[in-house]
């Protein structure tokens, strides 16, 4: 059965230097996200294009996104298939492109998902579950690149 849901935070930019967007170099990329009832989340643009680097950036979101959905959509379909599953970690990577228009877009992510099995002997049906959680991951389903799965053995 089809449901929807809705989700909500409020951004605010935090980044005024005391002459606003005067000048592309006047003024920082700090933002704050907030969400009822969670610790705020300090943000910024990358490095690359002014931002502070000690905060996290939405590249970085868009990556922690994709890496966690496909762990929660794994956990489900091996709950179903009788996989018990007693560790998980992933290295997750991707790539994007800033086009000669200052335009860019992802055009890529891999994940790397090491899985700890109760049962080893599970492990080809295991690695076969990635497939099923991508199709079930609504961020993965949101994206309009590829999301690639290398599970690693541990």
């Amino acid at each position: 059965m089809a449901s929807e849901h809705s989700y909500a935070l409020a951004a605010e930019w935090t980044g005024d230097r005391g002459s606003g967007t005067s000048g592309y170099r006047d003024y920082g990329r700090t933002v704050t996200l907030r969400i009822a009832g969670k610790p705020d989340l300090l943000a910024s643009a990358d490095r690359p294009f002014r931002g502070d680097a000690d905060r996290w950036n939405p590249e970085e979101l868009l990556l922690a996104a994709l890496s966690e959905c496909h762990l929660l959509s794994y956990l489900h379909v091996a709950v179903q298939h009788g996989v018990v599953v007693t560790g998980y970690t992933d290295a997750a990577t991707g790539s994007m492109v800033v086009t000669d228009d200052d335009a860019g877009h992802f055009t890529r992510v891999d994940l790397h998902p090491r899985v700890v099995l109760a049962d080893e002997a599970q492990r080809e049906l295991a690695d076969s579950l990635h497939a099923e959680a991508n199709r079930l991951c609504f961020i993965a389903n949101s994206v309009n690149f590829p999301v690639h799965h290398a599970p690693v053995r541990p």
